[in-house]
Parts: C-alpha cells; structure tokens; sequence
C-alpha cells in the first residue's frame, strides 16, 4: 500500500514538474504552490491523489479544450469582437513591458478622452 501511495504522489509531482511557468507573474507560480500542499498533507489516499493526478493531467493535455472547442461566434462578442484578441495580445506583451510602459499604460487608462 505504502509503494502505491508513492507512486501516486509520484504521478502528481511528475504532472507539476510539467507545469508551465507563468510569466506574468514569476514569483508565484501555481505549480510550487500546488507541489508544497502535496508534499505536507500526506492525509490523502492513494485514490485521491491518483484522481488529482488524473486531474493535472487532463489540464497539461488541453483534454476539455479539446473535447469542447470554442466557436467563433464566443470569441468575437457583438459588444466588442476584438475584445479577446485584444486580451492575448495584451497577455503576451506584458511580461516584457518597461517600467515606463507600464506608466504610461496606467495613465493612458486613468485619462480616456473619447
């Protein structure tokens, strides 16, 4: 039972080592979180930690993205169509944005003169 249990916890860590780095925010990143609550609470059972692991994976795998893919019509809103175009491109400059950018963004917002 005890081999098992490792081999579950086994298949958790080998999910959260294949984790993405989230490069908005470089000092808080989900899967070292994730990593330390699995390593402290040793109070799940094997099954739990195997559904959790079956859970990280299917998450790594884009499986949902996959089994329910979104339309075009849920991407381009009437309110606003470039609105999650605009969101991804925003998403992807962001980490390498200046100081100064990121200054004259915030005023940019502040100020909207239309």
């Amino acid at each position: 039972m005890a081999r098992q249990a490792i081999s579950a916890q086994r298949h958790v860590l080998r999910a959260l080592s294949q984790w993405p780095k989230d490069t908005l925010r470089p000092q808080v990143q989900l899967q070292d979180v994730l990593r330390k609550r699995f390593e402290q609470d040793s109070s799940l059972s094997e099954q739990e930690q195997l559904k959790q692991a079956n859970a990280l994976y299917s998450l790594l795998d884009n499986r949902y993205k996959k089994k329910y893919p979104i339309t075009g019509s849920l991407l381009r809103p009437k309110s606003h169509p470039t609105y999650f175009t605009d969101l991804i491109r925003e998403l992807e400059e962001a980490p390498n944005r200046s100081y100064i950018d990121r200054v004259w963004l915030r005023l940019k917002g502040l100020v909207r003169l239309q």
